[in-house]
């Protein structure tokens, strides 16, 4: 199964609760964090919903 990189590059204060727990649930807490996931659809998900606060990379 291919991987892929998530590292959170904004902030999620004054964000809704539910992208809050969206990152939490991917395993990111700090700006600058990277965590490696499979690329499942779940996970894909998951991204597409806080897109704007993370930045993917593909292995």
């Amino acid at each position: 199964m291919a991987k892929i990189k998530i590292t959170k590059v904004r902030s999620d204060i004054k964000r809704p609760e539910s992208q809050k727990r969206t990152l939490k649930a991917l395993g990111l807490k700090k700006i600058g964090q990277t965590v490696e996931h499979d690329d499942t659809p779940n996970i894909l998900g998951m991204v597409k919903k806080v897109n704007h606060l993370v930045s993917v990379e593909t292995n």
